[in-house]
């Protein structure tokens, strides 16, 4: 039953990888943590009384018969327990107790780079994004984004025919979103892996496409900062880069407040745009 208290508790809104880490300090295990009384719950860092109504209200048998429908359309449930999950990943203190896989991951001694940026990119930073997400991707570097249109598309587009690519997803692996990037989506599985923290068959949230940023960061050695406004969704990319310690880059794009904030402030290291 462990496997499946352990994925249980790690859909449970409002417990990431900091209140996962803290209910396991606690009690253990993820059975003993389902096994506790509410008022136990409460006593724990991070758990407050909605968490703890939503751990007792946990209903196994329904999802244990929704894994199986997961895994009958070839979606892997990796742990922190499991051997395969990512080690980059594993590192960072905030990782998805749970990953959920379609298609396969591509070793790690392999380079991860992660390419990132805004819906609308001009057309210098599209040009740029498709020219260096296909020579790093000849280069043997797994590249990763999420699946929003603009920069992260033309991204994984630009190498998914050269090496296997990762797009994280803020919605469930199997309800891609955008629509628009279904084709896309099952070209990236047919060599490397979507990958999500929600269950796969959850639809897109705000809050879904946000948390993910952390995950393309987490996954990656290298992140790279196309093009972006301050408030761009990419700068949860970068932010989660640097609070990793990961190596993160930006093109020197002036008509671009994200990238010279990051440059100016020397958190991240210019990336020479391609000739």
């Amino acid at each position: 039953m462990t496997h499946l208290a352990w994925i249980a508790l790690s859909l449970v809104p409002g417990i990431g990888g900091i209140t996962f880490r803290e209910l396991l300090r606690h009690f253990e295990t993820a059975d003993q943590v389902l096994e506790a009384h509410r008022d136990e719950l409460i006593a724990v860092r991070g758990v407050g009384k909605k968490i703890a109504a939503s751990i007792c209200a946990i209903d196994l048998p329904s999802l244990e018969r929704r894994i199986f429908s997961w895994q009958k359309k070839e979606v892997t449930c990796l742990t922190w327990q499991d051997s395969h999950y990512p080690q980059t990943l594993m590192d960072c203190q905030d990782a998805p107790p749970t990953l959920f896989v379609k298609g396969t991951l591509p070793p790690l001694h392999h380079p991860h780079t992660a390419i990132v940026g805004t819906r609308q990119p001009s057309q210098h930073a599209h040009t740029a994004t498709c020219r260096v997400a296909e020579e790093l991707a000849r280069q043997g570097h797994v590249i990763i984004s999420g699946l929003a249109l603009g920069i992260d598309t033309l991204a994984l587009q630009s190498a998914v025919c050269h090496h296997p690519t990762i797009a994280v997803l803020g919605s469930g692996i199997l309800k891609p979103y955008p629509y628009q990037n279904q084709n896309l989506a099952q070209r990236i599985v047919e060599g490397g892996a979507l990958v999500c923290e929600v269950a796969p068959d959850e639809r897109v949230s705000i809050q879904g496409l946000v948390a993910r940023n952390r995950i393309i960061a987490g996954l990656s050695h290298t992140t790279l900062i196309v093009e972006t406004e301050l408030d761009g969704g990419a700068m949860y990319a970068a932010r989660a880069a640097i609070h990793y310690g990961r190596v993160l880059q930006a093109f020197p794009f002036e008509h671009a407040s994200g990238n010279v904030s990051l440059l100016e402030n020397r958190v991240a290291f210019p990336y020479p745009l391609p000739a």
